[in-house]
């Protein structure tokens, strides 16, 4: 572990690849997505609560953090100040960078969103988002879940937190995790999207993250290696 410090972390990346993948396998979309909606469409589509709070709020909040991130670099705060400037700008960069990931991924696809599909009242027909190059008629630009990377943008930050407290980046990265299944299951209630869009949104932001690590760690392995929690002084963020 000393010698490979991200080692496991990668298998743990390529275990969880195969899980979204496996899920793909299983037709578990359309079941959800049926269970949501009907010929009629997605009840829940225009529910003030789903589209003002989980949808425009989670978003408009999730800019207000990475605003506050960025500005974190030059004036930290709270936990943030036991960090170093390259480490806080890393974490500021690595959620911004996780955001347009998902962003460029969405605006290459073709896949279309389940309210898009005409078993629930739209114009497109099902296609799997594996089968590159096949339009479904409907308007795409669906995959993956750009709405759960408001949340799953923030998983990358685990690398850099747990480089000062193991148990803080552990808080960071589940509460990001939960915030996006949440934000995601939100989403695929309203007919916009799959729970595959949902998991390879966290997939996707997780290994914009690991990445970002990985580059660093090579440029300056010590500097940047984990660190065992650490007892902090009673004065500390004070």
């Amino acid at each position: 572990m000393t010698r490979f410090p991200n080692f496991r972390l990668g298998v743990l990346t390529l275990v969880a690849l195969a899980a979204v993948m496996a899920w793909d396998a299983t037709g578990g979309d359309l079941l959800l997505a049926r269970m949501a909606g009907s010929a009629m469409g997605f009840p829940l589509r225009s529910n003030p609560f789903m589209v003002h709070v989980m949808h425009e709020g989670a978003r408009d909040l999730s800019w207000v953090l990475v605003i506050g991130l960025f500005a974190a670099i030059r004036w930290p705060f709270a936990f943030l100040r036991r960090l170093g400037t390259p480490e806080r700008a890393q974490l500021a960069v690595t959620v911004l960078a996780s955001v347009i990931a998902v962003s460029i991924l969405k605006n290459l696809s073709q896949t279309s969103c389940p309210w898009d599909l005409q078993e629930f009242g739209g114009v497109a027909r099902y296609v799997s988002h594996w089968s590159w190059g096949v339009n479904d008629g409907g308007p795409g630009g669906c995959f993956p879940a750009g709405h759960a990377s408001a949340a799953f943008a923030y998983v990358g930050g685990y690398f850099v937190l747990r480089r000062v407290s193991p148990r803080v980046a552990a808080i960071w990265l589940g509460v990001a995790v939960v915030a996006g299944l949440v934000l995601g299951v939100a989403q695929q209630l309203r007919g916009a999207h799959y729970m595959s869009h949902t998991l390879w949104t966290a997939w996707v932001c997780w290994t914009v993250g690991f990445a970002i690590e990985l580059a660093l760690t090579r440029r300056s392995p010590r500097v940047l290696a984990p660190a065992p929690e650490q007892a902090v002084p009673a004065h500390a963020g004070s």
